[in-house]
């Protein structure tokens, strides 16, 4: 059952192997050992997916020579030269990145301002706090234990370092305790309120976190760099309309090339604009760009709503039977395309069942949960999702028999616990 193959097995990606083996073996030999990793293991890690042969001949096309700095020139400068960039021989890159942006504002059905140019969503977070925020200022955010991300103000990241970040909490059922916000909100009167998450397994109410941070006169920013495949697939609901500042990446359930983007309200874009370029980097990366509006034309055909609600099925079939098999679910079930099983009662961390998945050919990840008592790099859970072996073709049944093979694994980590306690 699990010999499914898509994206991932691709003559592209073997005749790329053979182009670097001219060059570099010892390379080529071990992206050859990625490929064949990624091609046989269940692929269950939920900020990861398979893009397509177009997305991936954008990413290596000839636009990774192109330097430019700064933002495309109105359409009436591009034949005099390179107004608007620091460089020149910018006409077809400004046509693209042009395009890039109209086609993501088409996915997501908004006039939001976009900028497509951060490398990373931990960098379009970095440049939406400082297009909007001072150092010292208050965030108002969900922290890491509770699902956050760790550019969410985890003291060990610059967002953390830089500002002044206090987090509402889950309830005792793992769902945001939107009384905690609102009480945290009107107490902190924060300048920002953030929502989004990195494991997170329900819908998220955006509409209610824009009324709070309308009431106390605070921006609100999404993150949705995990969901923004769903929303654009028509199966979470939107934060356009809602929130004034929004953050993706393009890899996740967009299933597109590693990067991110930032949506914004139209007074805010000289700010957010300015925060990516100049303040928090150089020039974009043309090759990324070009795949993400490859990306987005994908993100728009109907097979792609297909897959975003096949998505969402096979997560709430796959909690479904782990829940049946008697395991502790994180809100007891999921909405998306993620959820975590708590392992506090077990004698074995969530590291411990990471490794061992691995040993077998499932990959997944370590992950806190609320209340976690064991460290970060322990953890008393793991995450799992649904995306990349849902783009590799798996259905509801595969992801049951997946559920199976997970318990054997548990089985054997306990019974090989209660033997050393002997």
């Amino acid at each position: 059952m699990f010999d499914r193959n898509g994206y991932d097995d691709s003559r592209y990606n073997l005749e790329n192997i053979a182009e670097i083996a001219k060059t570099s073996p010892t390379v080529a030999a071990l992206v050859e050992k990625e490929y064949n990793r990624q091609k046989n293991n269940v692929e269950l890690i939920a900020s990861e997916n398979y893009c397509s042969e177009a997305v991936l001949a954008a990413c290596g096309s000839c636009l990774s020579w192109k330097y430019a700095e700064g933002y495309p020139a109105k359409p009436v400068d591009r034949h005099s030269g390179n107004k608007g960039r620091y460089y020149g021989g910018t006409r077809y890159v400004d046509e693209l990145e042009e395009y890039c942006c109209d086609k993501w504002r088409e996915v997501f059905n908004t006039d939001y301002h976009v900028n497509v140019q951060p490398h990373s969503g931990s960098q379009a977070n970095f440049a939406a706090y400082n297009a909007v925020l001072e150092p010292g200022d208050t965030i108002l955010s969900l922290n890491l234990d509770n699902g956050g991300h760790l550019t969410h103000g985890s003291s060990v990241n610059f967002s953390g370092k830089f500002f002044d970040v206090h987090f509402y909490n889950v309830d005792d059922n793992g769902f945001i305790d939107m009384e905690d916000l609102e009480k945290k909100a009107k107490e902190l009167q924060p300048k920002l309120i953030l929502t989004g998450a990195s494991a997170y397994s329900r819908i998220i109410d955006f509409e209610k976190f824009a009324e709070i941070a309308k009431s106390v006169d605070a921006l609100f920013m999404v993150d949705m760099a995990h969901i923004a495949g769903l929303v654009a697939g028509g199966v979470h609901p939107s934060p356009f309309g809602y929130a004034d500042i929004i953050t993706t990446t393009t890899h996740k359930t967009l299933r597109g090339p590693r990067g991110g983007m930032i949506f914004c309200r139209e007074e805010l874009a000289k700010k957010i604009d300015s925060a990516v370029f100049p303040f928090a980097q150089g020039g974009p990366l043309e090759h990324i760009i070009a795949g993400k509006a490859v990306c987005a034309e994908e993100a728009l055909r109907p097979e792609f709503k297909e897959y975003a609600a096949q998505v969402v099925k096979n997560c709430a079939a796959f909690a479904d039977e782990m829940l049946k098999l008697g395991y502790t679910i994180v809100t007891g079930g999921t909405d998306n395309h993620v959820f975590l099983i708590d392992l506090s009662d077990k004698a074995f961390s969530g590291k411990d069942l990471q490794n061992a998945c691995d040993e077998v050919g499932i990959t997944l990840n370590k992950n806190c949960v609320p209340n976690e008592k064991r460290s970060p790099m322990q953890t008393s859970g793991v995450r799992v999702g649904t995306a990349p072996m849902t783009t590799r073709g798996f259905v509801e049944e595969d992801f049951i028999e997946v559920a199976h093979r997970i318990d054997e694994v548990v089985k054997k980590l306990d019974a090989e616990k209660a033997a050393e306690a002997k």
